[in-house]
């Protein structure tokens, strides 16, 4: 038993940024578990690969849903990154920072001190952006950040055509204004992935005052009366505690977040008493709220050869690895979501609620499709559905997975914002700069018109953009459903906090890497008793008329 100033469960995209924060001034000891490994794999550092760790047990905790009533029964695949870095470690490396709205959202769900002007400058301290910063981009962080390489005529083809389906262009959808079509960023600095773990904990791990342990489960917060005091873990036949003498920080993410605060007795009690768990404090939020993006690929044949088709032989990959090897550049650098785009489904909607990631090849994002033709597709999905799900044990055992429930498309507003994406989609395919490429329909299929047939490919095609959240929610205490406070601390508890994507109030508008990393960097603060950044004075995008038009 060993005893620290922290404790840090989860080496995930928080977990890496407060090791780093809690121990660069020397002052603060910092233990961090992981159950995960090195995230040293090539498979893992090179962008083009992102596919492979993710479907990999090594790397991945192989989680799968609940059977989902309303998407055919079928279970869908849950990744969730089992090493160093986390999922920033088997994500697609898109850097989206959300709307400057969800923020606003957030401070009216109880998160007061979360809104847009005191988030932004917590973005603008984590980003290294390869353009360098200004008022809304950061330029001197640790996470790395650039725009892919834009060869592909094809993503010129996409902005085109939603410049003639009404749609603006954005210079910057992470700077003042999110709606349109653009340029989107990736989590890649000098031809590398840019993890959590790259960006901050790698460069932490030499300190004499951080210590990590990888392959180490974290089976248990330990408490004396109310106040948690640290871990209890298992590696491999070993079994440690760590103690805390100031706080444990659950930063495993949020799945695995709400199992360990309910094996820890900290969770509904009713549950808790369904697995024989002694109660520690009644809790009901824990694991509810559960919350994600769907998408589904939307995908049209090519007439010219111009896709990374023309990549996808064996001994074409071959070289584009070795080119990578070599100088960590070409294809191998890029995750190929370069241009995508949010907009409005209708009118009366005030920011965006669909988005897209364009990739000039037909393929499924995970791999487990292979490119059969010349083609391209959008990924496409609303952004805040009104189904919610839940995490829940399925037993009293650690190494036992957690039920995991989105309830997917419970809603019928789902389903309205669903068929406006199959919609809005084809008109801009149907554009005059895709006229040289588009040849059929691939998918959905040019036949797929009325609701009933979107709503049936709905329900076989769907898959989940890996976008997990919200299942201990952060809200005011007064709120009997929230689970940390405005500070991440555990409601009704002493010494403990929870920082990751879990907490948030309410999903964000696009992918999820950078909001978490913020949190951290922010939470960060609350911890170390720091005050906040200064607010920012930058204003935001609102569409005009967005009452009446959805463009």
């Amino acid at each position: 038993m060993e005893t620290f100033d922290y404790v840090i469960v989860g080496a995930g995209s928080a977990g890496c940024v407060l090791a780093d924060r809690l121990t660069e001034d020397g002052r603060s000891s910092v233990a961090l578990l992981e159950f995960g490994g090195s995230d040293r794999s090539l498979w893992i550092q090179m962008p083009t690969a992102l596919s492979i760790p993710m479907n990999m047990e090594r790397y991945d905790w192989r989680y799968y849903t609940e059977p989902e009533a309303n998407l055919n029964n079928r279970r869908l695949h849950t990744p969730r990154g089992k090493v160093l870095g986390g999922s920033s470690s088997v994500n697609g490396m898109v850097y989206v920072r959300g709307n400057a709205l969800d923020y606003e959202g957030w401070v009216e769900r109880g998160a007061r001190g979360w809104g847009y002007r005191d988030v932004l400058p917590y973005f603008k301290r984590a980003e290294l952006r390869a353009g360098g910063g200004n008022a809304y981009r950061g330029g001197e962080g640790k996470l790395a950040t650039r725009r892919g390489l834009l060869t592909n005529p094809l993503h010129a083809a996409w902005l085109e055509a939603g410049k003639q389906a009404g749609y603006p262009f954005t210079e910057d959808m992470n700077g003042f204004q999110q709606e349109g079509v653009g340029y989107m960023d990736m989590t890649v600095g000098d031809g590398r992935r840019c993890s959590a773990a790259r960006a901050y904990l790698h460069p932490a791990m030499g300190r004499a005052n951080l210590k990590v342990h990888t392959h180490a489960l974290a089976t248990r917060v330990l408490f004396e009366g109310r106040r948690a005091v640290g871990v209890r873990f298992r590696q491999g036949d070993l079994r440690g505690e760590v103690r805390a003498r100031r706080e444990v920080i659950v930063c495993a993410g949020p799945i695995n977040s709400p199992q360990l605060l309910k094996l820890s007795g900290v969770g509904p009690g009713e549950e808790l008493a369904e697995f024989g768990i002694a109660p520690v404090h009644d809790l009901p939020g824990v694991g509810e709220n559960l919350q994600d993006h769907l998408e589904f690929y939307f995908q049209i044949a090519s007439r010219e050869p111009v896709t990374l088709f023309s990549e996808m032989s064996w001994w074409r990959r071959a070289l584009i690895g070795m080119r990578w090897l070599a100088t960590h550049d070409g294809l191998g650098a890029s995750n190929h979501f370069e241009t995508g785009g949010f907009i409005r489904s209708r009118p009366g909607i005030p920011y965006p609620d669909i988005q897209y990631h364009f990739l000039p090849l037909a393929v499924s994002y995970d791999g487990s499709s292979l490119a059969k033709e010349h083609g391209f597709q959008a990924h496409v999905g609303p952004m805040r559905s009104r189904s919610q799900g839940s995490v829940r044990l399925r037993s009293a055992e650690p190494q036992d997975k957690p039920k995991i429930f989105f309830n997917y498309m419970s809603r019928e507003e789902d389903w309205i914002e669903m068929r406006a994406c199959v919609r809005l989609t084809r008109e801009i395919f149907a554009q005059a700069a895709f006229d040289r490429y588009r040849g059929r329909e691939i998918q959905p299929g040019a036949d797929v018109t009325s609701d009933a047939q979107i709503d049936e490919f709905i329900r076989a095609k769907v898959e989940s953009a890996y976008h997990p959240s919200c299942t201990c929610r952060m809200g005011s205490p007064s709120d009997p459903l929230a689970v940390v406070d405005p500070q991440a601390r555990v409601i009704g508890l002493e010494g403990l906090r929870v920082v990751d994507s879990s907490i948030m109030p309410a999903i964000t508008t696009g992918n999820l890497n950078a909001p978490t990393i913020m949190l951290a960097e922010k939470c960060a603060d609350y911890i170390r008793g720091q005050d906040a950044l200064p607010q920012a004075q930058e204003p935001f995008f609102t569409a005009s008329g967005w009452q009446t038009a959805q463009r």
